[in-house]
């Protein structure tokens, strides 16, 4: 019995010991799996195209992206769905219009490296949409175009908004302070039924601008302040001297290009 014990209480450390390599063993082999998916998804040409595509940070349509792969619609989309099933691609739901970008800086960087020891090149982003629309317009009740997405990437890079949920944003206590002081009425703007703040899809810049209660707010106080100008005929708004002036002293964008 003794000597059965001693066996026994001998081979506990190495029970042990086999569980947690067997654990760390599992967990590479889950990691190789993933990866080897991962690699079977970037691999297929079609869809290397797509990614390499959307390398410069703008939103394309299945068709588009189907274009760029030099496939059909169809198989656009099943290659697309592939894309997303390995989290390489979001899509993002606009009205009846579907948009597709990189899920994240994480994947940009990993087919930058690859594409570095490639040699290759991206294609830039080259929009058709008329320069005055593209420049600034209104997008149903808020502010669109490059003007539109500068302000909203600044406010994301200074903190003023912050990731809420399902694509939505809430603004940071120094955000609050700034929206304030330029004449924002935040509480107001929280009452209101609908979206506070969310992200909207530039049709033209294939990037986000602000959207909800407060794009419409921000919108509303650029054309009582004389900071933008709307058109008659059009959706284009034009930027004026003082909206210059205000932009870059109250948001810090260099606007001088538009």
């Amino acid at each position: 019995m003794l000597v059965m014990a001693g066996i026994v209480s001998s081979l506990i450390p190495t029970h042990f010991v086999y569980d947690e390599t067997m654990h760390e063993q599992t967990h590479s082999a889950n990691a190789d799996v993933l990866l080897s998916q991962i690699a079977a998804a970037i691999a297929e040409p079609a869809r290397t195209r797509m990614l390499c595509c959307l390398m410069d940070g703008h939103a394309r349509t299945a068709t588009e992206l189907g274009v760029v792969a030099q496939v059909s619609p169809s198989t656009a989309s099943v290659h697309l769905t592939k894309l997303k099933a390995s989290h390489l691609v979001d899509v993002v739901a606009q009205g009846k219009h579907r948009y597709f970008r990189l899920s994240g800086p994480g994947v940009a960087s990993a087919l930058e490296a690859l594409l570095v020891v490639t040699g290759a090149a991206t294609q830039p982003f080259v929009p058709s949409t008329p320069s005055r629309l593209r420049a600034a317009r209104t997008c149903y009740d808020h502010l669109a175009g490059t003007l539109a997405v500068a302000l909203h990437d600044q406010m994301v890079q200074q903190t003023w908004l912050q990731p809420f949920h399902s694509g939505g944003y809430e603004l940071s206590v120094k955000g609050e302070a700034q929206l304030v002081a330029l004449g924002i009425d935040v509480p107001a703007v929280r009452s209101q039924h609908r979206r506070f703040a969310c992200v909207c899809m530039d049709w033209s810049e294939r990037k986000s601008h602000l959207g909800g209660a407060l794009g419409a707010a921000l919108l509303k106080l650029s054309l009582a302040r004389g900071w933008l100008r709307a058109d008659m005929d059009s959706r284009a708004v034009t930027l004026t001297p003082g909206g210059r002036r205000a932009f870059q002293s109250g948001f810090g964008i260099e606007v001088t290009s538009l």
